[in-house]
């Protein structure tokens, strides 16, 4: 459906316009009717099926009808909790780009940053609050922040804030909201705390599910290759070589691999930053920012740092590691092929990771193809050596010792497990730190 078709009002129109957007998305399509109706919302759905426009776009037309009526010093009136700080300066810019022909004012506040930028905004006045949980609690408590005026609600990725575990800062901030308000909460999945959470919180919602999580991936050109763990590194280096990938997201399992990554790509010669929890706000939005301008071709993520990134007609999405959590998958590889777009999407499989592949292949109905014929086909190792710690065959070599004090052992009976251990091993480099 085309966005003229939604009753919305024209200077909205005109953003939209600006930004290149026409043809609404289902989620879209679907919430916005509701919301401008006034009804609470729950939604499911994943990011990437546009569902910050369909919550803005009916708070930025009710605000601007109430603002007509109104004298006098701004008071906030809708607010937005956000688990991160990356995806609430996503929002929030969102908002400042659909309601550029309003005069209205937004702001996003988070931690790991100096708050005297975001006090004097405040005080300046502001009409949509964009806001990371414990910021909020901070401000509010130092009686910057005042939620008294509020008439809409929205709670973001209510998912990932359980994970991250937010939620008892959400409740806290939920008593200083008023008690009449219209409320909008959106996860991409539903565990029965977030049902619980959105019981408390929501007052007869409309439900909306978009996108089933299997037939999310439809439009995403997918591939598997096999390989050792020891080799995924050779392995990226050589596919990212190929001038073709414009723009890649690589997705590492912790934030040591993430840096780990990032050092052997720029050691190769690849333009690479990463972003994760222990990067300083400064060092991420740089990372981020030069990302979408194009400036690095490779950016390296956890997770958690991923879920606010938004970056349109991202061509590459890489697992370096295969996520614990099949869903995971489906919202890693959903950062490229945004908004129906295509996109391809490799995932690296090593032996340990053949289970997890067979659950995502079990999660999204179709066996994702394999790619045999590259540099670094995965060798497996003996049935006799499984359990073995890699290092064992790296250490210092010693002589062997016949008579050793309380060992009666002779080296011969090891010959045979030295050689298949020195076979296995010669086929593959030096293995790296876990990753």
């Amino acid at each position: 459906m085309l966005f003229e078709n939604l009753n919305i009002i024209e200077p909205i129109q005109r953003a939209l316009k600006t930004e290149g957007y026409t043809e609404a998305t289902p989620i879209q399509t679907e919430a916005i009717p509701q919301l401008l109706d006034g009804a609470d919302l729950l939604g499911c759905a994943q990011t990437g099926t546009g569902k910050t426009a369909a919550f803005a776009i009916p708070i930025l037309q009710g605000i601007s009808f109430e603002q007509r009526n109104l004298k006098g010093n701004r008071h906030i009136k809708a607010l937005v909790l956000a688990p991160t700080r990356e995806l609430a300066i996503q929002i929030a810019d969102s908002f400042k780009a659909y309601s550029k022909h309003l005069g209205l004012r937004t702001l996003a506040i988070y931690g790991g940053v100096s708050q005297h930028p975001q006090t004097n905004a405040l005080t300046k006045g502001i009409d949509v609050l964009v806001a990371t949980p414990g910021r909020l609690l901070d401000l509010i408590n130092q009686k910057y922040v005042h939620l008294d005026k509020i008439k809409y609600f929205v709670l973001d990725e209510a998912d990932m804030m359980l994970d991250m575990g937010m939620l008892q800062d959400v409740k806290k901030i939920m008593k200083y909201v008023p008690a009449v308000r219209q409320n909008m909460l959106f996860s991409a999945t539903m565990p029965k705390e977030i049902e619980k959470l959105a019981g408390n919180i929501l007052k007869n919602p409309v439900k909306i599910a978009i996108t089933p999580v299997s037939s999310a991936v439809e439009v995403i050109e997918q591939s598997v290759y096999y390989v050792n763990k020891s080799n995924k590194t050779n392995l990226l280096i050589h596919l990212l070589k190929d001038k073709a990938i414009v723009s890649a997201l690589v997705f590492s399992r912790t934030k040591h691999g993430a840096d780990k990554i990032v050092k052997l790509l720029v050691k190769a010669g690849l333009q690479a930053q990463a972003i994760h929890g222990d990067k300083s706000q400064n060092a991420r939005q740089l990372a981020l920012n030069n990302f979408k301008q194009g400036k690095t071709r490779i950016l390296v993520a956890t997770d958690i740092a991923a879920r606010g990134i938004d970056v349109e007609e991202l061509s590459h999405v890489f697992n370096y590691n295969l996520p614990e959590v099949p869903e995971t998958y489906v919202h890693r590889i959903g950062r490229t092929g945004r908004a129906g777009l295509g996109g391809i999407a490799i995932s690296f499989c090593d032996q340990e990771e053949k289970p997890l592949l067979a659950e995502i292949q079990k999660l999204v109905s179709k066996s994702i193809p394999l790619v045999e014929d590259h540099p670094y086909p995965l060798i497996e190792m003996p049935s006799e050596l499984k359990g073995v710690p890699a290092r064992r065959s790296f250490g210092p070599k010693t002589p062997p010792t016949k008579h050793r004090r309380g060992n009666t052992t002779s080296t011969s009976k090891n010959k045979t497990r030295k050689n298949n251990e020195e076979h296995y091993y010669s086929k593959n480099k030096r293995a790296e730190n876990q990753f």
